[in-house]
């Protein structure tokens, strides 16, 4: 069952994986996303990681598979343009894809199994604790400096991106706190005697 079970989801992630990328409604794309997302959870299950299974369901299928799919359905993408200047580029992609395809090929080729690997993967979870406990004591404990270090990674990408795409309109009335706080009522208010049946 076990066996069965494994190439039942790694066959729904190599092909929820490839319909992702070649299907031509973007809203299709992006359910084939959320099934290799699924799939994916399901081998982490079977690896022993429920956790991280359960992380996987929760933020990427439950918050950027969905915004991915709120996104695709509320913007107005002109798509048939997107796909003839996609077409222009299929060549080099096609290049590209089979240099990596050569390179997997030869990655696995020489891919050698190691004896102990199996004994060093169950001794990173002790069998009394659960692997959230592991896990936490894993990230926060051995490789705390890293963590923190990859947190500060985001961070400095996340301003970056920001700074980058910041763009200021000269046509946009922005609030000036500070010039309403100090204005002088005298200046800002003006009293006009207006006679019946006139305008201002």
């Amino acid at each position: 069952m076990t066996v069965f079970s494994f190439y039942l989801f790694a066959i729904s992630v190599i092909t929820g994986g490839l319909f992702t990328v070649i299907s031509r409604n973007p809203v299709h794309s992006v359910l084939w996303l959320i099934l290799s997302f699924l799939s994916a959870a399901g081998l982490f299950v079977l690896l022993g990681a429920e956790f991280v299974a359960m992380l996987l369901i929760i933020v990427y299928v439950g918050a950027v598979a969905v915004l991915f799919l709120f996104v695709v359905m509320m913007l107005d993408v002109d798509f048939a343009e997107l796909k003839a200047e996609m077409a222009r580029y299929l060549p080099l992609a096609l290049l590209i894809g089979l240099i990596i395809l050569m390179q997997f090929v030869m990655a696995f080729g020489a891919w050698e199994t190691n004896a102990a690997a199996e004994g060093l993967r169950a001794q990173v979870i002790e069998p009394e604790r659960f692997n959230t406990e592991s896990l936490g004591l894993i990230l926060y404990d051995q490789y705390f400096l890293l963590f923190q270090l990859a947190g500060l990674i985001l961070l400095v990408a996340m301003i970056g991106a920001i700074v980058l795409t910041l763009r200021h309109r000269v046509d946009v009335k922005r609030q000036d706190v500070v010039a309403q706080m100090m204005r002088d009522p005298a200046k800002a208010m003006e009293l006009r005697d207006v006679k019946p049946g006139q305008g201002l």
